[in-house]
């Protein structure tokens, strides 16, 4: 249930997104260079993709609402102070490695490898 409304969500917020891109810019975003007075101090009528965009951000927040709802269910259910007294499921002796982990990173060992640097001969 959990991925439908993310799936949801994320078809909500292209269509938003596209929605937003096509239309026409008013001027004067966040206030800027907006003289009040005149015919302009009133609010034109909102045109048919202002309500588009309305309503799929309405869309938009009631999807992510729903899916904070749902993944908190799906959370309510399980805890990990539950599953820590669960004992792991032990390896079998034939899947052990041979050497230890990391024991070819480490360098040879002075009995191991005798061999001497090279000396500088004049």
């Amino acid at each position: 249930m959990q991925n439908i409304v993310l799936v949801i969500l994320l078809i909500i917020a292209l269509a938003l997104i596209l929605i937003v891109l096509m239309q026409r810019s008013e001027g004067g975003g966040l206030g800027i260079g907006g003289g009040g007075g005149g015919n302009m101090s009133g609010r034109p009528p909102a045109s048919p993709l202002a309500k588009v965009t309305w309503a799929l951000g309405a869309g938009f927040m009631a999807a992510s609402l729903a899916l904070t709802v749902i993944a908190n269910q799906d959370a309510a259910t399980t805890s990990v102070i539950d599953r820590v007294g669960t004992d792991r499921p032990q390896a079998d002796a034939d899947d052990s490695p041979s050497t230890p982990l990391g024991a070819d990173l480490l360098p040879p060992t002075p009995e191991a490898d005798p061999t001497q640097p090279p000396s500088a001969e004049n």
